[in-house]
């Protein structure tokens, strides 16, 4: 997991797609929270704002 994160952060530094950085980290930050709160009470809140 730490050498995918690696090679993409390479990538992108390499490429000059920084402006990729943030949109990526909001994905994973978003797809966290619907993963740890699918079995919690605040569960349907979260699902009624998508």
């Amino acid at each position: 997991m730490l050498d995918l994160l690696k090679d993409l952060w390479e990538l992108l530094r390499t490429r000059k797609k920084m402006w990729l950085a943030p949109i990526i980290v909001f994905m994973l930050m978003l797809g966290a929270l619907l993963i740890f709160a699918q079995g919690s009470v605040i569960a349907p809140f979260i699902y009624t704002l998508f």
